[in-house]
């Protein structure tokens, strides 16, 4: 999967590549689309439904203790039902867009029934991401995340007149939700993202292209997990999305330049490795920016020779995030699908889901070696010292690194009683 798909998109997928086109690509789009419209469905069984059976199943004079004021448990359940329906409406919206995108029939259900659990444990994360990229709330998380790697780009070009800056390529692998790269791109760069999940992508789409205004829609985050609350407001918390309306903002900072917003940001679909290790992207880009990134690799060696062959002779590449290595409790799904025929390899990231490799990756029958990208066999795990000496070797020049003077969570709730903490590796290596 490897095509391009600017800002301000058509109403359809176009270009070469037709994810219809192969059977095992078009599954994974539709198990997709299905995990977004059974979120509602799943969430109101799998969290409300069952902890009402199970409340009811506590000896009668304990449940109606809980039920009555002040814990009121049934209530808060009601109220954690209709969190799961705003959340739902999100969810809703991702999928029309994702369906007017790919040029499908909106009464069509071909699609339907294709999602597994994990399918759908994926559209639950993806939703609950939302906070972390667009929300007032999670400013410090963004913060403690985007402004260093701003920064070293605007260090680096500090000569360069704002209504230059256009012409300066960035590349963003990773891109997820696409906050870096509205913010890169907000900055006055030209920026491209780069992802390889549907769910996110279908997510990114909606939240650059489709929303209408800031603050359009009502999220609950935490609304879905009853542990480490230390009250039922903070559980049943609120908060607006977007925080700015991508549109507006981007057309604001497209004043007194020279190339406007709408035509210097861009994503692309696809495998990281396979996309941006070929003959057409080499040399192409100033500047790579990986943010809580290249720990998703099973073998770093493959993202440093993609990121030296895209990258400029002089660019710098900027790296921020830690090493939770994505699979230090599995294989790729190539490398198990020649070994033992198994297409259906989970990989657990500890950062927010649980992600199908086989799903994100599409389909890797007809593939030979070295163009399996992150499918291909073998995974090593390193420290952040052998992480900085291998980039070294491979042809970089360490201009700033700092470690543990960062400290951030991931999607983390900050009145939570449970408190996850980052203190990531932050470098910058020049292309020598």
């Amino acid at each position: 999967m490897a095509e391009e798909a600017p800002v301000e998109t058509s109403a359809e997928w176009g270009g070469e590549f037709d994810p219809f086109a192969d059977p095992e690509e078009k599954r994974v789009l539709y198990a997709a689309l299905d995990s977004f419209y059974q979120y509602r469905s799943a969430a109101h069984y799998h969290i409300a439904h069952v902890r009402r059976e199970r409340f009811y199943s506590l000896p009668s004079a304990h449940w109606e203790l809980l039920a009555a004021p002040p814990f009121s448990i049934i209530s808060n359940l009601d109220a954690v039902s209709h969190a799961i329906d705003t959340n739902a409406d999100i969810a809703e919206a991702i999928l029309r867009t994702a369906q007017e995108s790919f040029g499908l029939d909106p009464d069509s259900t071909d699609w339907m029934g294709s999602a597994t659990p994990s399918d759908v444990d994926k559209a639950r994360s993806t939703i609950r991401q939302i906070y972390r990229d667009w929300s007032a709330e999670a400013l410090p998380e963004r913060h403690a995340c985007f402004t260093p790697a701003l920064r070293a780009l605007n260090n680096e070009h500090v000569s360069t007149p704002d209504a230059q800056k256009g012409s300066i390529r960035v590349l963003v692998p990773g891109a997820g939700l696409g906050r870096l790269v509205f913010e890169l791109c907000a900055a006055g760069y030209g920026v491209e993202g780069n992802e390889i999940s549907y769910h996110q992508l279908f997510a990114s789409n909606f939240l650059l292209n489709q929303t209408q205004r800031a603050e359009q829609f009502a999220l609950f985050p935490w609304a879905l997990t009853f542990s480490n609350h230390v009250s039922r407001a903070n559980q049943l918390q609120k908060v607006m999305i977007p925080d700015v309306h991508p549109a507006t903002a981007l057309a604001a900072a497209s004043e007194g330049t020279g190339v406007h917003a709408f035509e210097r940001l861009g994503m692309t679909a696809g495998d990281f490795c396979m996309l941006y290790k070929g003959e057409e992207h080499r040399d192409a880009f100033d500047a790579v920016a990986t943010v809580f990134f290249i720990d998703t690799a099973p073998n770093l060696i493959a993202y440093i020779e993609t990121i030296k062959s895209c990258l400029k002779p002089g660019g710098i590449w900027i790296n921020l995030g830690p090493l939770l290595w994505h699979w230090e409790s599995g294989v790729p799904h190539a490398r198990r699908e020649m070994e033992k025929g198994d297409a259906n390899e989970v990989k657990d990231d500890a950062k927010g889901a649980k992600e199908r490799v086989t799903t994100e990756s599409g389909s890797a029958s007809g593939q030979k070696p070295g163009d399996l990208g992150i499918g291909e066999a073998g995974v090593v795990e390193l420290t952040d010292e052998e992480v900085v000496r291998l980039v070294e070797h491979c042809g970089f020049a360490i201009e700033q690194h700092e470690v543990g003077q960062i400290a951030t969570g991931y999607i983390q709730d900050p009145k939570s009683m449970l408190q996850n903490v980052y203190r990531p590796s932050f470098w910058v290596a020049r292309k020598i």
